[in-house]
């Protein structure tokens, strides 16, 4: 007899849905994704979709009723609990678009716990869409099957940041100025921690001299070459997750 195959597939398309799932508790899709569902990945009655919440973790849905406009889905069983992450927060200066759109991308792949934009002197952007963020890093979660989304914190100014960083957090600094090697660095200071990277513009004088004079901050160097603001950003990340060991 031919094996059972497997449910949901692989193929089976992932959301991301703002309301607590729980089994046989039918929920509506949103418009948006009801054109993708029906319209891009042709979904209809008794076919599987994978759902999150952010809450309880990751679901197999069946799709129960289908319309023009309206989509119901139903979960039926939980696959994953919503996954633990280290204690990371990624605190990039704000980029152009394109560049901070690939940081959000590339740090929800990593898996930071959360993102806090900051606006620095020498920013070329000095705001952030938060709606079209939150989308990016959705989006990101589900093409790479996280079961939990990078909190997304708005955008602070420098000062503001320092000020209410809490005094249990390592913040590592990537100086461009120099400082000690990142991964030496990072592995002297175990537990939560933070990484604060600079604008295309770079920091100046003053911004670098509060910074250094915090007292979590941990000024780091990233080698030899000077990296671009989304490219330190995704670099340090993957060597921390690294040493922390989520890799």
């Amino acid at each position: 007899m031919p094996a059972t195959p497997a449910w949901p597939p692989r193929s089976a398309p992932r959301l991301f849905v703002p309301e607590p799932l729980s089994a046989g508790t039918a929920i509506t899709i949103a418009e948006a994704q009801v054109h993708y569902l029906l319209r891009v990945m042709r979904v209809g009655p008794g076919d599987a979709v994978v759902l999150c919440d952010d809450v309880t973790g990751e679901w197999a849905a069946e799709v129960t009723e289908a319309g023009k406009r309206a989509l119901v889905l139903t979960p039926r069983q939980l696959l994953r609990p919503r996954e633990q992450v280290p204690d990371f927060w990624l605190c990039p200066a704000l980029l152009k678009k394109d560049r901070f759109d690939l940081l959000l991308e590339k740090a929800t792949e990593l898996g930071v716990r959360a993102i806090h934009p900051v606006l620095a002197r020498r920013c070329v952007a000095d705001r952030l869409n938060p709606d079209r963020a939150r989308a990016q890093v959705m989006e990101a979660a589900e093409q790479c099957a996280r079961t939990a989304l990078p909190r997304l914190a708005a955008v602070a100014k420098l000062d503001a940041l320092l000020r209410d960083w809490p005094a249990d957090r390592a913040l590592f600094f990537a100086d461009e100025a120099g400082g000690a090697a990142a991964q030496a660095s990072f592995a002297a200071h175990p537990g939560p921690a933070g990484l604060l990277t600079g604008p295309e513009g770079g920091w100046d004088d003053a911004e670098r001299a509060a910074i250094r004079a915090h007292p979590q901050a941990r000024p780091i160097t990233l080698g030899p070459r000077i990296l671009r603001g989304e490219t330190a950003a995704i670099a340090a990340t993957a060597l921390w997750m690294g040493i922390a060991g989520d890799w």
